[in-house]
C-alpha cells in the first residue's frame, strides 16, 4: 500500500536536520509539503550556469520560461496553483522579497524533446527570460525514440538558447511506479534512467543547471502514491509541492 502523507509546512521538514540547507528562512514559507518529503538542495548542480540570472536579482527583477511537457504544464494536480510552477514561483518570490519574479508557465502535455524545441525560440522571443527551465526526456522514452535522437534534438535548443543568452537549468523525466498496471510503462524506469544521465553529462557539458528529478525520487516512498497520481505517469499534489520545494532550495541557494 502506498501511505500517505501529512502535509506540514517546509519548516518542520528541515527542521528534522536530515536536509541540507536551503537559501533562507523566507524561502520556506512559500507552501507546504509533505512531511514524508526529503528536501535537499544536495543534487542541484550549477555548472557555473546561472550568471545572468544573479544578475537580474541584483537588478531587482527575474523572468523564468518553463517548456517541457505535461509536468510543467501541471497535468495531475488537483488545482492550477498546486502544480509544479506556481509553487516554484512562490517559493522563490519568498527566497528574494525584493525582487519582481516572474516564472512564465509554457508546458505542453505530451510534448518530446522535439516539439518543444520547434517552439522554443517563439516562447523566448515572447517571454524574454532570463533563465529557462527545461524539461525534457520523458516522452521521448515512452515513445522508444532513441537517445541519439534526444541527443540531436537537444543539441538544436542549445542553439537557439545560447543565441539568445539566457542560463538554463534542464529537469529530467519523473520515476514510473515499479508496480504500474499499465504495460507502456512496465520496465521503462531503466530508459527513463538512461536518459536522466544523459541529461547530467549534457548539462555539464553545456554549462546548463541540472535539477534532477528520476534519482530523488527514489526517496519519495513515503508520499501518497510515490508523488504520483493514479494513472501511474502524472504527478499528483504531494509530488509537485515535493518536486518544487527540492527545486527551491537548489535554485534559490546557488542563485546566493
Amino acid at each position: 500500500m502506498r501511505a500517505a502523507g501529512t502535509l506540514v509546512p517546509l519548516l518542520a521538514v528541515l527542521a528534522l536536520g536530515a536536509c541540507a540547507p536551503v537559501p533562507g528562512p523566507s524561502t520556506i514559507r512559500a507552501f507546504d509539503i509533505p512531511a514524508a518529503c526529503p528536501v535537499s538542495a544536495a543534487a542541484f548542480r550549477e555548472n557555473d550556469g546561472l550568471a545572468r540570472s544573479r544578475a537580474a536579482l541584483e537588478a531587482g527583477s527575474l523572468t523564468i520560461l518553463a517548456v517541457g511537457s505535461s509536468s510543467i504544464e501541471g497535468a495531475g494536480a488537483s488545482k492550477r496553483e498546486l502544480g509544479y510552477v506556481p509553487l516554484v514561483e512562490a517559493g522563490l518570490r519568498e527566497a528574494f522579497p525584493g525582487a519582481r519574479i516572474t516564472v512564465v508557465n509554457r508546458g505542453i502535455g505530451g510534448e518530446t524533446t522535439a516539439d518543444t524545441v520547434n517552439r522554443l525560440k517563439a516562447e523566448i522571443d515572447t517571454a524574454r527570460p532570463d533563465l529557462v527551465l527545461w524539461q525534457l526526456g520523458t516522452n521521448d522514452m515512452l515513445r522508444d525514440l532513441t537517445l541519439a535522437r534526444v541527443v540531436s534534438d537537444f543539441d538544436r535548443g542549445r542553439d537557439i538558447l545560447d543565441a539568445a543568452g539566457v542560463d538554463v537549468v534542464l529537469i529530467d523525466p519523473q520515476r514510473l511506479p515499479e508496480d504500474t498496471d499499465n504495460a507502456g510503462f512496465r520496465g521503462r524506469n531503466s530508459l527513463l534512467a538512461g536518459v536522466s544521465g544523459t541529461i547530467a553529462y549534457l548539462g555539464t557539458r553545456e554549462g546548463y543547471a541540472v535539477d534532477p528529478r528520476f534519482g530523488p525520487m527514489s526517496g519519495w516512498a513515503g508520499l501518497e502514491g510515490g508523488g504520483v497520481g493514479p494513472d501511474d505517469l502524472h504527478l499528483n499534489d504531494a509530488g509537485y509541492a515535493c518536486w518544487a520545494a527540492n527545486t527551491v532550495a537548489g535554485l534559490g541557494g546557488a542563485l546566493r
